[in-house]
């Protein structure tokens, strides 16, 4: 049974002493520090502890929500090993008198037991019953797992052509190992009827049958360029009331960059769009994305990682969980290509002034939805038990959201979602930063 807490004392605080202390909002200044501390508990991967800072310099407040410079440091760890490590710069004056934003992140990303379900959606069989541990078919609770490890760093310009229009040009590195799940450290001071069994998991079988090629079953080394054009119009980027986001991208990991036995290139496309409902209050805003390989075939670790011109998050990759389809399990859907789409009505129902900072706190229903469209080549469906037969189709979610921000861009969100289809998981709960989009 997995469990969540998280604990942030700063923001207990806030949402119970600002009864009463409503207040017009004040433009912003200088530098502000919004800091929360993480406390999780998952009984397979034990403890996670640290915290996160987000630092922002408002210059003289005439770009007010918007800043100067913006810089995000987590650290936090769990007791069986895995970890964030992640420093992430964003700028719009770095060049003074140049309109140029500049985007770049330094992390390392460690993960005992990552999801992973196979490719294609409905074509790949979920069985909750190998995972249940009463249940006469249980395999193990890491049957549907496996170990990652990721170095990565990025460095994106974007730079101004016409109007609402910007050209985006970046280069990347990632390295990637991926293996079975440490059982025998997941194990360590765990009682006999607790202990994990060592015995073959999805990933194993996927190997034995070819259906994960031997030179990337272990990981390897993607380096990428990636370019494109981007409009935007919205009236602010943390969580805006009306305008458009859409953006081509394409990103590319050439053999002269290194990358010998993984050559591909990938296109990208995205459009957001936001309306005002209710001044100031209510909104209904839609994302809709689209990403396919063009050339070549991505190794099967890549495949999760969704092409964006900018992202807050510490990691964005599909389909399904928090980032794209919330209450499905994450990484459910994973293939050469896919679609999906997230459409949300938010509620400011309240807004205030605190300790010298604004304040607001929100409310959200969203409707989730996604499909493969582009399939990785497995088996014929009747070969193996792990191949379901079924023909894949699009895969939904409901939920609802909460969200308290403090002077507009440093945002706590939790999200509840709920899988309509029993072949994608049940529900999730969400506790992390910034709106989705």
């Amino acid at each position: 049974m997995k469990k969540h807490l998280f604990i942030s004392i700063i923001w207990i605080i806030i949402s119970f002493a600002a009864i009463a202390q409503k207040d017009t909002a004040e433009i912003k200044k200088g530098w502000n520090i919004g800091i929360l501390p993480v406390i999780s508990y998952d009984s397979d991967l034990g403890l996670k502890y640290g915290g996160l800072t987000n630092i922002y310099d408002y210059g003289d407040g005439s770009l007010y929500p918007g800043y100067k410079h913006s810089v995000y440091l987590e650290v936090s760890r769990t007791t069986k090993g895995s970890g964030i490590n992640q420093l992430f710069y964003d700028s719009k004056n770095l060049f003074p008198g140049k309109d140029i934003r500049v985007t770049a992140d330094l992390s390392y990303l460690t993960e005992k037991a990552l999801n992973f379900y196979g490719f294609n959606g409905y074509q790949s069989v979920y069985n909750p019953d190998w995972e249940d541990r009463e249940h006469e078919d249980y395999h193990s609770r890491m049957f549907y797992r496996l170990e990652r490890k990721i170095f990565r760093t990025f460095l994106d310009f974007q730079v101004p052509l016409r109007g609402n229009f910007r050209w985006l040009l970046g280069v990347g590195h990632f390295n990637i190992k991926v293996g079975e799940v440490d059982i025998d450290n997941l194990n360590e001071g765990r009682d006999p009827e607790d202990l994990l069994p060592d015995t073959f998991s999805l990933f194993t079988r996927y190997k034995e049958r070819n259906w994960i090629d031997a030179k990337e079953s272990d990981g390897g080394i993607v380096n990428y360029f990636k370019t494109g054009v981007i409009y935007d119009s919205r009236d602010n980027e943390p969580n805006p009331m009306s305008g458009m986001f859409s953006e081509i991208l394409f990103m590319t990991a050439p053999r002269f960059l290194g990358n010998n036995e993984h050559p591909y290139t990938k296109i990208a496309l995205t459009h957001r769009q936001y309306f005002t409902l209710v001044p100031q209050k209510l909104s209904f805003v839609y994302r809709i994305n689209y990403q396919s390989t063009i050339s070549g075939k991505a190794p099967f670790y890549m495949e999760p990682y969704m092409i964006m011109s900018f992202s807050p998050n510490v990691s964005n990759e599909a389909l399904g969980g928090a980032k794209t389809l919330r209450g499905i399990l994450r990484q459910r859907l994973t293939g050469e290509g896919y679609i999906f789409g997230n459409f949300e009505t938010r509620w400011k129902l309240y807004k205030f002034k605190l300790i010298k900072q604004n304040f607001y706190l929100a409310l959200s229903g969203f409707f989730d939805t996604g499909r493969i469209t582009d399939f990785r080549e497995t088996a014929a469906p009747a070969s193996s038990k792990y191949l379901s037969g079924d023909q894949e189709e699009f895969h939904h979610s409901l939920g609802v959201g909460f969200h308290a921000a403090m002077n507009e861009n440093f945002i706590l969100a939790v999200d509840f979602g709920k899988a309509l289809d029993k072949r994608d998981g049940n529900s999730g709960i969400y506790v992390g930063m910034n709106w989705l989009f």
